[in-house]
């Protein structure tokens, strides 16, 4: 996973997502929430994308902080899409047998 890897098809709101999910400061949070972007992103209901929307507002190292249960998830920030962001970085056993 190198960098944004462009989905075809997406509207313009996904697009900008994307792109910003891509280009946030931090290369650790350019590589974890793009990578769920590239992965997710299609499927995310309108829901889920404000959600994304209003956490990408966050500053990359408290994401990062939360994403590593190093500081406790906020509570106006504990919404399903940061669950569900966890839950694609999370693995019970290697990825790669």
């Amino acid at each position: 996973m190198s960098g944004m890897q462009p989905i075809a098809n997406l509207d313009a709101r996904r697009r900008r997502i994307q792109f910003r999910a891509w280009h946030r400061g931090m290369r650790e949070m350019d590589l974890l929430l793009g990578g769920f972007v590239d992965a997710q992103l299609s499927g995310l209901s309108d829901t889920e994308l404000d959600d994304l929307e209003y956490l990408m507002e966050a500053i990359d190292r408290d994401i990062f902080t939360w994403l590593t249960g190093e500081v406790p998830l906020p509570g106006e920030y504990d919404r399903p899409i940061f669950h569900k962001i966890l839950a694609f970085h999370t693995h019970q056993s290697p990825i790669h047998l």
